[in-house]
C-alpha cells in the first residue's frame, strides 16, 4: 500500500491551473480546485473531481449545470478565498469576489478577470475512489478580455503545495 502522504506530495510534482468550480440555484457554491481536465472537443466535454467529503460534492449531486473559472496569476486571493473553509456559505460567500452570473439555467456564478470560464450541463458522474469525477458539456465559453481579464495575464499554478504563477519565457531569460 502507497502512503498517503507519499503519494500527495509525488502528485504535488505535476504543476496544474487553478480553477473556482461553482454551482447556481438558490444556495450557490464556489469551491476551489485544480482538478480539472478537457476530454473532449466534439461534444465538447470538461471533467472535474470533487472529494465525497467536500460540500461542492453535495452541490454537484443536486446541480444541473455548474461552470468553470480558470484563474490568472493575479488571482490568488480569489482561489485562497474559495479553498478557506471557514467562508461564508450560500451567495455572501461571493460578496467579496467580483462575479456574472452564468446563462445557464441555474445561473452559476463566473469570476470576472478569469483567463476562462465555462458553463457546464452535467451529464455523468463515476466514482473513482475517494472522489467523484463530474463530466460535463460545455454550453458556453469566454476567454481573456471577454470576462474582464488583459491580454497580458498568466496562469495561476499549484505545484509542489504552493501558489505560483508561469514565468514568461523573456522574464526567464
Amino acid at each position: 500500500m502507497t502512503d498517503g502522504k507519499a503519494l500527495r506530495r509525488a502528485f504535488g510534482e505535476f504543476a496544474s491551473g487553478v480553477t473556482v468550480v461553482t454551482t447556481g440555484g438558490p444556495v450557490p457554491r464556489g469551491m476551489t480546485a485544480n482538478s480539472f481536465t478537457a476530454v473532449s472537443l466534439n461534444p465538447p466535454l470538461l471533467l472535474i473531481c470533487v472529494k465525497h467529503e467536500a460540500t461542492m460534492h453535495r452541490s454537484l449531486e443536486s446541480a444541473s449545470h455548474f461552470g468553470v473559472s480558470v484563474l490568472s496569476d493575479r488571482q490568488e486571493a480569489v482561489a485562497r478565498h474559495f479553498a478557506d473553509h471557514s467562508r461564508p456559505s450560500g451567495l455572501s460567500q461571493f460578496a467579496s469576489v467580483p462575479w456574472t452570473p452564468g446563462r445557464a439555467a441555474d445561473g452559476a456564478p463566473l469570476i470576472d478577470g478569469a483567463l476562462a470560464r465555462f458553463e457546464c450541463a452535467l451529464v455523468e458522474r463515476y466514482e473513482g475512489g475517494d472522489h467523484t469525477v463530474f463530466l460535463g458539456e460545455v454550453l458556453s465559453l469566454e476567454r481573456g478580455t471577454e470576462s474582464g481579464g488583459t491580454e497580458s495575464d498568466g496562469a495561476l499554478v499549484f505545484f509542489q503545495g504552493r501558489f505560483r504563477r508561469l514565468a514568461d519565457e523573456t522574464e526567464a531569460a
